[in-house]
């Protein structure tokens, strides 16, 4: 378990060390260039084993509550100091546009603060996932329900088009944007909004109740986890869809909308 947990503690911040280090001295980025696509990078790495990992889990499970699969926990064990990681990450990216818009006198309470502000939902999101996700995956489950877990995993799909969309933003008359934004749209519908529906979908499946009986017999922590994150998904999917649609409606030849950086 420590050897698990101390692995990601390791790999995820050395990874983004030897990007940010190898795009700076290799490609010539900027230091900000380089922080900004190195937490991309790693952000879509992790999704991919995330996702991987999802699929090894669901293709093996037949019983969704009975059957076990070792990469569960492990990958668990492992992902966890990822979500820490990452709210490091996001701020340093955060600090970065600040100076490359010249408020270099902002000071540290100051750029944590307006930091918070900016993106205290997923603030939120990640360390829920460290503190309650990670010991009621881990823990209160008991050992059931791999299948599920799997599942989840499998939300981690829509992060790399969402993190090509933001590295893209420069170039939003581009094809290449226009037709990443379609697979972002889809992706995360299926992927986060649809997820949780399916969830109680298939336990209803499992044991033969409509899918509204649901929550009356599952645990009390999956109904929280699904009450707390799944409007935070639908919150978050609005905000792509107003995006695409202001991206429709906008002329060829305007320039790129740069209220998001």
């Amino acid at each position: 378990m420590l050897a698990l947990l101390a692995a990601g503690s390791v790999f995820f911040p050395g990874l983004f060390l030897v990007s940010k280090r190898t795009l700076k001295l290799l490609m010539g980025w900027s230091e900000a260039d380089a922080v900004v696509l190195s937490t991309r990078l790693v952000s879509s790495l992790q999704a991919v084993l995330a996702s991987a990992a999802g699929c090894i889990i669901v293709s093996s499970c037949r019983d969704v509550m009975e059957d076990r699969h070792w990469l569960t926990e492990a990958y668990i064990l492992f992902a966890t100091p990822y979500f820490l990681y990452d709210i490091y990450a996001m701020f340093l990216c955060y600090r970065h546009k600040l100076l490359v818009k010249g408020h270099e006198e902002a000071g540290l309470v100051a750029v944590v603060s307006g930091y918070l502000r900016r993106e205290v939902l997923m603030v939120l999101h990640h360390v829920f996932m460290v503190t309650f996700c990670f010991p009621a995956s881990l823990l209160w489950r008991r050992g059931r329900g791999d299948y599920f877990q799997g599942v989840l995993f499998l939300a981690e799909l829509s992060t790399p088009s969402v993190s090509l969309g933001k590295v893209l933003i420069q170039k939003q008359n581009s094809l290449l944007h226009r037709l990443n934004g379609g697979v972002v749209l889809v992706s995360f519908c299926c992927c986060r909004v649809l997820l949780f529906p399916y969830l109680y979908y298939a336990y209803s499946r499992y044991a033969s109740i409509p899918v509204l009986a649901v929550p009356l017999v599952a645990p009390w922590q999956c109904n929280l986890g699904a009450v707390l994150l799944w409007p935070l998904q639908l919150y978050w999917f609005c905000l792509i869809c107003r995006g695409a649609l202001r991206q429709f409606r906008r002329h060829p030849n305007a320039p790129p909308d740069r209220t998001h950086h």
